[in-house]
């Protein structure tokens, strides 16, 4: 219907808020396991959807608007997330406690209700309407100014394309003439022609981004961080609750902790730290983990109660930290990504930023599940958990030894 972003956010607010809803009121599919799964599965690829949506219509607004101020959009998006985090954190401790599993999954469905509602209040420029990369590539380099290298391969295009429009207007309307018809033609294709074109488009575009240093190189350096480094998060929480007896409701209360260090996190770095360079900020970020390494063998040889601090306060402390410094890894490069996304392919790009990013947590969780076998590391036997701690924290320095792959110059504001 000529709707750019609004019919994907609203097919992926469906997705998410369907499950729920059977799940709420049918008790035979909820306690099949193979139904679970279908409808887990489904949940979260709605959620993912509608996260690729909303990123995407964050970097366009990056682009459209000046770049000193991608840094307060970035926060403002982050703070809004973060302080719904916190408030769906205290309430499913709440409903964790006080209610039934059918009315929690019926609970879980009023939000992506707000969220499909929400749908109608957003306003888009159509698909017809929307700006050429020439054009908005041109737009950002005045906007810029000299915040891009001159030899940088953006800049090229924008000055490569002043010529151009200056060469006359007469090219320039005939390549508008020639893409409207183009348009028109495509109209009157087959659907799985359409589709395929649309892939094809993307897929170049998505080359074309990719052949920027700047962005290929982060991603990579992003990836060895997450596969080289051992994630025990799940060893922990099991220790954390059968050894340490921290109750369920305890746990929501820590998350809750951690949305606000996320929120104080995304203060910081956009009040202190993005005309940092992106190499200086990696760094700290991993020595910052390293700290809260330190903190949980504190917990686990229980160092912490000969000084008197209780389980409690240092798990809650820990979480605060580790969501804080995770963001400082992310926003710098979100915001880069932003500005440096060829026109059109926003969503894609970070579709596939966040994809990778999953991906070296997933192989990264593999790799802890292999260094707590070879350790014997299990439910009910922790008695190598703080080796295994140990080794997770000297892993940490491995991905300061790949900065090289980020570029030096690079800062969140690209400047």
């Amino acid at each position: 219907m000529g709707r750019k972003r609004i019919p994907y956010l609203v097919i992926a607010t469906v997705l998410s808020l369907v499950p729920w809803f059977i799940l709420g009121l049918n008790s035979t599919l909820r306690d099949s396991r193979g139904h679970l799964m279908v409808f887990l599965t489904v949940q979260n690829l709605g959620s993912a959807m509608a996260d690729v949506v909303v990123d995407a219509m964050i970097a366009e607004a990056v682009r459209y608007d000046r770049a000193s101020f991608a840094g307060d959009l970035q926060s403002i998006s982050w703070s809004a997330m973060a302080l719904g985090g916190i408030c769906g954190s205290l309430l499913g401790g709440y409903a964790l406690s006080n209610l039934q599993i059918g009315a929690i999954f019926l609970l879980f469905s009023v939000l992506p209700s707000i969220q499909l509602l929400s749908c109608c209040f957003v306003e888009e420029n159509s698909v017809t309407s929307k700006v050429l990369p020439e054009d908005s590539i041109v737009r950002d380099s005045h906007m810029n100014g000299s915040t891009l290298d001159e030899d940088s391969p953006l800049t090229k295009n924008s000055q490569n394309s002043t010529r151009r429009r200056k060469k006359g207007k007469k090219n320039g309307k005939s390549r508008a003439v020639n893409t409207s018809k183009s348009k028109i033609l495509e109209k009157g294709d087959s659907l799985a022609l359409q589709l395929f074109r649309s892939l094809k488009e993307a897929i170049y575009d998505l080359g074309r981004a990719f052949r920027q240093p700047m962005i290929l190189r982060s991603m990579s350096w992003f990836f060895l961080a997450h596969i080289t480094v051992p994630n025990l998060s799940t060893v922990i929480f099991y220790y954390q609750t059968e050894v340490l007896k921290l109750e369920a409701s305890f746990l929501g209360t820590a998350r809750v902790v951690g949305w606000s260090g996320l929120m104080v996190g995304t203060f910081i770095y956009n009040r202190h730290l993005k005309y940092m360079t992106l190499r200086r900020i990696l760094m700290c970020a991993h020595i910052g983990l390293t700290f809260l390494n330190l903190l949980e063998m504190a917990v686990v040889s229980r160092t912490n109660i000969a000084f008197g601090v209780s389980d409690k306060i240092m798990v809650l402390f820990g979480s605060a930290l580790a969501d804080g410094i995770n963001q400082f890894k992310f926003m710098p490069f979100l915001i880069l990504s932003g500005q440096l996304c060829p026109p059109g392919i926003e969503g894609t790009l970070f579709a596939l930023f966040m994809s990778i990013n999953n991906l070296g947590t997933t192989v990264g969780s593999f790799v802890g599940a292999g260094l707590a076998s070879v350790l014997n590391i299990d439910s009910g036997s922790f008695d190598n958990l703080f080796l295994g701690i140990m080794i997770q924290t000297l892993c940490n320095f491995i991905p300061i030894a790949f900065l090289f792959l980020i570029p030096k110059e690079a800062t969140g504001l690209s400047t």
